[in-house]
């Protein structure tokens, strides 16, 4: 798999630290506010480099991605009244599940996308079906108006970055890694993005929340260590 961190070097330079943040018994930070610093203004870097790359895809390109994606979800992932997924609507070039979501939903899973209720706070997820009201949520992403809220059993996120360690880069606001570790059953954590994402590390502090599987196209499945 192609690591894009040799393309982004040019852009960004590295944090001062390569060590995840640890906290006391009473939760205060050990780590001093100039490391934290350090990693939030690296990943930004890093955010606005791979989003861009992203976005510069052609178009044909991404939809071959597209559909290796979700042959490879079609091959891990059995489809039927037991599924219960979240997906989420695609955003700055990510890809693009819609008929998958379409495919699954006529099989009898239930499908939901990730709704924002509010800042630093665990989203909820909605239940979507075909042609079902949709409303504006945050960034201005479609979410369903009315569906019912469901837990799902597997939740698909999108990459703007990864490592091979199955950490996900997002877009900073931290909602899925706080979603996730507020489920009370885990759920099976798909992350899915171009193999030009990669990192070598996200430099992943004791809030990141890995995922269990992340998908880059035909035949490039990481699994997270030892999971």
């Amino acid at each position: 798999m192609s690591s894009k961190s040799d393309n982004v070097s040019d852009y960004a330079s590295p944090p001062c630290f390569a060590h995840e943040l640890e906290y006391t018994a009473d939760g205060s930070s050990v780590v001093d506010a100039q490391q934290k610093l350090d990693v939030a203004r690296w990943r930004k870097s890093q955010r606005e480099c791979l989003i861009g790359y992203r976005q510069a895809l052609p178009g044909d390109e991404r939809k071959l991605l597209d559909g290796d994606i979700i042959d490879e979800l079609e091959r891990l992932i059995e489809p039927g009244p037991e599924l219960r997924v979240s997906v989420y609507w695609p955003y700055r070039a990510e890809p693009n599940l819609q008929q998958l979501m379409l495919d699954w939903h006529a099989k009898g899973a239930r499908i939901a996308l990730p709704v924002v209720v509010k800042n630093s706070a665990p989203m909820i997820f909605r239940e979507w079906t075909p042609g079902c009201a949709m409303d504006r949520g945050v960034l201005n992403i479609p979410i369903p108006a009315h569906g019912e809220e469901i837990i799902p059993n597997t939740v698909i996120a999108p990459l703007v970055g990864f490592d091979r360690q199955c950490y996900r880069l997002g877009y900073g606001g931290g909602f899925f890694d706080r979603t996730l570790a507020s489920l009370e059953s885990p759920a099976l954590a798909i992350g899915i993005g171009h193999p030009g994402l990669e990192l070598d590390t996200i430099y992943p502090q004791v809030y990141d929340i890995p995922m269990d599987i992340i998908i880059t196209g035909k035949g490039q499945v990481l699994e997270r260590p030892g999971a």
